[in-house]
């Protein structure tokens, strides 16, 4: 089977979606780009193809009549199970990590209780991980360093000792370890865990059906035994230009979202992007070409590497800041967005006893204001409009724009996809299967 392949290549998070021949989205990939933009385009890339495997999966399963309706089942069960198989193995390699960091000279005095303590952690955090990968889990973030640092610092604020193994010491070795574990894959790693996966799943399913499984594995094979050939693959993002791509085969972010959101939403006019780096306020027409555009190209504030900053001063997750915020009684005004500030700002109201609930929608309420003035320059926010990128998946700054939409332009239709982050890698698919068409 041929396909096409975009990736896009953000400063906080790398994408990759692939489409079929009728350009249709086979599987999606993502990461965390924070540390190394080679080595999260690989994994992105490597996730799409795993999660493309699981729709061939579907496709085989609907063949045979026995088993047809095991996909929601089966597929769903696989999916966890890969996930769950790759964060044990990527604890494996942070506790690996952590020793490392902690094998140096200024903790020789007590090394080992370290050791201990931190072998108590990993075991308890190993533990936790089932609890983000069950059937009825609502996982709170799709990144490995998301899921590992919330548990790992709950988990140390409890083991740690002010007069001995201090949170400090413990949230320092985390903060040194969690580096190497995103820098690095092994080659063949992924297709090792879904394998384990894939065996797990099936013994699972096939212990439960009175025919041993019947075609299940059968479909499987089938799907396995299918070739995917990459024809074209196009790249856009922050660090576009550090992909290993001609030129020819570098989209902008501009058009790339443009073309995403009006293929995922296709009365879309209107498209609002704000990603780790910048914010992009887009015009298209009735075929998703761009028509005008503004961008805040200066610097990151008020965009999500912004949020992460301040994340990292309350020593939250940034999944973690929309649901605080919306927990708030009144939003506190925020005189700067600047990341450069905000931790002297932040520290600031804290310290006035104000609430960082209120903070933090405060926070949330000036990004959107800076957003707002962007769209006005671009042309305005028309019927129906989109909001894209990994922002779009913080319900507190979809509550603000909402708001700041309904009181400068009227109710407006508001679309924001589940998969609203992959929009820019979606349309660098698109501009790759348009090319292989227009080369035929």
């Amino acid at each position: 089977m041929q396909v096409s392949v975009g990736v896009d290549l953000g400063s906080t998070t790398t994408k990759a979606v692939i489409l079929d021949e009728a350009s249709e989205v086979m599987g999606r990939g993502i990461t965390n780009s924070r540390s190394n933009y080679e080595v999260a385009s690989q994994i992105a890339r490597e996730e799409a193809f795993i999660q493309a495997r699981f729709t061939l999966i579907r496709g085989a399963l609907s063949r045979y009549p026995d088993v047809a309706d095991l996909a929601d089942r089966f597929l769903p069960l696989l999916a966890r199970n890969f996930r769950f198989q790759h964060h044990l193995e990527q604890l494996e390699r942070l506790g690996e990590a952590l020793h490392e960091a902690a094998a140096v000279p200024r903790h020789a005095g007590y090394r080992e209780p370290l050791d201990r303590t931190l072998d108590t952690l990993l075991e308890r955090m190993a533990e936790r991980a089932g609890g983000h990968f069950g059937a009825l889990s609502l996982r709170k973030s799709d990144f490995f360093r998301d899921l590992a640092a919330e548990d790992f610092m709950h988990l140390a604020e409890e083991a740690s000792d002010p007069k001995g193994i201090t949170f400090e010491v413990l949230s320092g070795l985390f903060d040194q370890a969690i580096l190497p574990v995103e820098n690095t894959i092994g080659e063949g790693t992924l297709d090792r865990i879904v394998g384990t996966a894939m065996e797990e799943t099936l013994a699972k399913v096939e212990s439960g059906m009175k025919n041993g499984g019947g075609n299940l594995r059968k479909a499987v094979q089938e799907a396995g035994a299918t070739c995917l050939e990459e024809l074209a693959t196009v790249g856009t993002g922050y660090g576009r230009q550090r992909l290993p791509f001609p030129k020819e085969q570098i989209r902008s972010e501009i058009l790339c979202h443009g073309l995403g959101a009006h293929t995922m939403f296709p009365p879309t006019r209107t498209v609002l992007d704000i990603g780790g780096q910048d914010t992009k306020a887009i015009q298209v027409d009735d075929n998703g070409i761009v028509t005008s555009f503004q961008m805040n190209d200066r610097c990151a504030a008020g965009c999500g590497r912004y949020l992460g900053y301040i994340a990292d001063e309350m020593s939250l997750g940034v999944h973690e800041l929309g649901p605080l915020a919306q927990q708030s009684e009144s939003h506190v005004k925020i005189s700067s967005t600047c990341t450069v500030f905000a931790g002297a700002e932040l520290r600031e109201r804290l310290s006035l006893g104000q609430r960082r609930e209120d903070i933090l929608a405060g926070l949330h309420r000036a990004i959107i204001l800076r957003a707002m003035s962007l769209l006005a320059r671009s042309g305005g926010v028309t019927e129906e409009f989109t909001f894209t990128g990994g922002v779009a998946r913080n319900p507190a700054a979809v509550d603000a724009l909402t708001l700041l939409v309904s009181e400068n332009y009227g109710e407006r239709t508001l679309n924001i996809s589940a998969d609203s982050i992959y929009t820019g890698a979606l349309g660098a698919a698109l501009f790759a299967r348009r090319g292989l068409e227009k080369a035929a």
